[in-house]
C-alpha cells in the first residue's frame, strides 16, 4: 500500500493538504477514487488509524479504491501562506474542497471524471453546500455520516453549548489537542457517561494517538453553527441548505448510528429523505445492545464489519447515469 502526501494552494491564503493511498495490487482500473472529508474540531487522522484493524482509509484501500483524504484550511496538516482565521462553512465548501476535487481527479490513476466523497459529521454538511452552491461540481455518489443539514432534534448539551451565537463567534480557541489528551482517559475511566453522547466506551478503545485528529474549532464558523442550531436551517450565500438539497440527484448513502448524541437519528436522516436522488439508502448501525455513537463510526471495534464494508460494497454497486 502507498501513501503520498501533497500540498495544494486554495487560492486563498493556504496550502491543504491531501493524502492520496492506494495498493498497487488491488486497485481497481477506471473506478472513481474516494475523498474523505473530516468534520468539527477534526483533521483527517482518524481515517488512517484505528486502535484495531484496517481504518477507513486503509479498507477502502484494500478493497480496490484509490483513497483521498483533505486536511481543509486550518486542519492537519495544512499550511497558511498568508492565511487567517476568518472563515467559513463557504470557504470551506467551495474553495478548499474545490480545489482538493479538482487536484485528485488531476492526479488520480483512476481517469475519472468525478469523484466519489465520503463526509463526516459536518465534512459531509460541507459536501452538501459544494453541491448546493457549485453547480458545476464533479461530485458523484455522496457518502454523509452522521452528518446534519436541517437540526431535526438536537441534544440539550449541544443546544446549550451553541446557545449564544455572537458569544461562540469571540471566543479563540487554543490547546485543544493537549487538553483532549489529558482530560479524555480520565473521564472515560471515571465517569464515561459524560462523553456517551461522542462514543461508547464499553466498544471504543481510546489511546494517545486518537487525540491526533483533534483541532481547535474555528471561531467564525462556531457563529455560523450557533444561528444554524438556532434557525434549525443553514443559510450560505443567501440558499437555505434544507431547500437546496431537494434537487439533488447525486446517489446518496446516509449513515447514521443508533445512538448519537451529538447528530441525533432524525437529524442525521433528514438528507435522505429531503434529496431527490433515484439510488439512495439509509444505513443505521449498532444495535440496542450495542449501540454507536459519534466517534463510534470510525473507531469503535468491529467497525470494519459494521461501518466500512456497506459503505465499501454501496460504492461499488452498479449505479444508473
Amino acid at each position: 500500500m502507498k501513501t503520498l502526501e501533497h500540498f495544494v494552494s486554495n487560492h486563498d491564503g493556504w496550502h491543504i493538504s491531501l493524502f492520496q493511498t492506494w495498493d498497487e495490487e488491488r486497485l481497481v482500473p477506471g473506478r472513481r477514487p474516494v475523498l474523505i472529508v473530516p468534520g468539527y474540531g477534526m483533521n483527517s487522522f482518524i481515517f488512517s488509524y484505528h486502535p484495531h484493524g484496517d481504518s477507513l482509509e486503509g479498507y477502502l484501500a484494500r478493497a480496490g479504491f484509490e483513497v483521498w483524504r483533505v486536511d481543509l484550511r486550518a486542519q492537519g496538516k495544512s499550511v497558511s501562506i498568508g492565511g487567517t482565521d476568518s472563515f467559513g462553512l463557504e470557504d470551506l465548501a467551495v474553495t478548499d474542497l474545490g480545489a482538493a476535487i479538482d487536484f485528485a481527479l488531476e492526479r488520480s490513476h483512476s481517469g475519472a471524471d468525478r469523484v466519489d466523497v465520503i463526509g463526516a459529521s459536518l465534512g459531509g454538511t460541507i459536501v452538501f453546500l459544494h453541491a448546493a452552491l457549485k453547480k458545476d461540481n464533479k461530485l458523484g455518489s455522496i457518502v454523509a455520516m452522521g452528518s446534519p443539514v436541517r437540526w431535526v432534534d438536537i441534544h440539550p448539551a449541544i443546544r446549550v453549548a451553541f446557545a449564544v451565537p455572537a458569544l461562540v463567534g469571540l471566543v479563540r480557541l487554543r490547546g485543544t489537542r493537549q487538553m483532549a489528551g489529558f482530560a479524555l482517559p480520565h473521564i472515560l475511566k471515571r465517569i464515561p457517561s459524560v462523553l456517551s453522547i461522542y462514543m461508547n466506551a464499553s466498544i471504543t478503545d481510546i489511546s494517545a494517538e486518537m487525540v491526533k485528529t483533534v483541532e481547535d474549532p474555528n471561531r467564525h464558523v462556531n457563529r455560523e453553527i450557533a444561528y444554524w442550531i438556532r434557525d434549525r436551517d443553514l443559510t450560505v450565500r443567501g440558499q437555505n441548505l434544507s431547500t437546496a438539497i431537494r434537487d439533488l440527484q447525486n446517489p446518496l448513502l446516509c449513515v447514521l448510528a443508533r445512538g448519537d448524541g451529538i447528530v441525533p437519528r432524525r437529524t442525521a436522516e433528514f438528507p435522505y429523505l429531503t434529496v431527490a436522488s433515484k439510488v439512495k439508502r439509509l444505513l443505521e448501525v449498532g444495535t440496542k445492545d450495542r449501540a454507536m455513537a459519534h466517534a463510534d463510526l470510525f473507531v469503535s471495534n468491529g467497525a470494519q464489519e459494521g461501518v466500512f464494508a456497506p459503505i465499501a460494497e454501496w460504492l461499488v454497486e452498479p449505479k444508473p447515469g
